[in-house]
């Protein structure tokens, strides 16, 4: 399955309980920016991906850029300047 999301959007792997994983979403709400929330303990092989994408880490929230290029725990004004770029 393929994650990387459309432009000017991103793709978020999260879990439920993980509060950096709500922070970050209010703050991209309030800002107005798109994201597709993947929870990694209910959608199959993402977890195993998101450790991959973090070197061997169930690290959330990951994001996904449609660059294809991914961030751990950014912010949203990190997120911000990378759709913007």
């Amino acid at each position: 399955m393929d994650f990387t999301p459309e432009s000017g959007t991103i793709t978020m792997f999260s879990t439920t309980w993980c509060g950096y994983c709500n922070r970050l979403k209010k703050q991209l709400d309030a800002k107005g920016i798109g994201y597709n929330e993947v929870n990694i303990e209910e959608v199959e092989g993402t977890a195993e991906l998101v450790e991959k994408l973090n070197g061997g880490n169930q690290t959330v929230p990951t994001v996904l850029f449609p660059d294809g290029t991914a961030a751990t725990n950014p912010s949203a004004a990190e997120v911000e300047a990378r759709l913007a770029a």
